[in-house]
């Protein structure tokens, strides 16, 4: 090991570090706000409201990431009528390609995690809401969204963690993420090894932050479900 070259390279793995932050981030806010009315819909009975959604969810998580970014970045370029609309700009930018297959992604599995979650409170819950005289919309929004959120945690902590462990793959679109710093260590010092222990040690440490704030958030929330005060 030629610890030298890694702290040299300490800066370049730090940049690194805050694009992959930041795709990490962005991926999830963005994708969490599709993907609670997402799961609204595909809560409901009517096959009218639930089955795009389904479609939606199993094309998304059924297709590697890889290929939807490849699809966004590369494919959509070979069609004239996108080089000459208004939204080309954006589509030709790699950052937000990357971030448009990652918020797709995570949208699809949020969905699908949240979707569980709400089916999974209790009937009894909600038919004591209701004999209480709340709404159907007070009920939900009182009752199943905050239970359905407690329940989810878990699930999604997963989520998160695979997110982080996704955004490495916005080096092939030329991202200056940890993946893409350690890729630009190698080509300099020839030092594999080196690079990309680097690179699996800062996304270990990143996970290590995120299943802690986790756990701290279910130990609050999911105390009351399991009969613990």
């Amino acid at each position: 090991m030629n610890f030298e070259v890694i702290l040299e390279s300490l800066p370049m793995y730090g940049h690194g570090a805050l694009v992959t932050l930041a795709l990490l981030v962005l991926s999830l806010a963005i994708g969490l706000a599709i993907a609670l009315p997402l799961a609204m819909l595909r809560s409901l009975p009517s096959p009218w409201a639930w089955r795009p959604v389904w479609a939606f969810t199993y094309v998304m998580r059924g297709t590697p990431l890889l290929v939807q970014i490849f699809l966004l970045y590369y494919g959509l370029a070979q069609f004239e009528l996108v080089r000459e609309s208004v939204l080309w700009p954006l589509l030709r930018s790699a950052g937000f390609c990357a971030v448009a297959a990652f918020v797709l992604n995570t949208g699809a599995y949020t969905t699908e995690i949240l979707h569980g979650a709400m089916r999974a409170v209790p009937g009894g819950e909600i038919e004591a809401a209701k004999s209480l005289g709340m709404s159907r919309w007070t009920v939900f929004r009182r009752i199943v969204l905050p239970s359905a959120f407690r329940r989810s945690l878990p699930a999604y902590g997963n989520e998160v963690v695979l997110m982080l462990h996704a955004t490495s793959l916005a080096s092939v679109v030329t991202l200056y993420d940890l993946t893409g710093a350690a890729r630009e260590v190698n080509s300099r010092y020839y030092m594999p090894f080196e690079a990309f222990i680097t690179a699996g040690v800062c996304y270990l440490l990143l996970t290590f932050v995120l299943v802690a704030l986790f756990r701290a958030a279910e130990r609050r929330w999911l105390a009351p479900l399991s009969g613990r005060s």
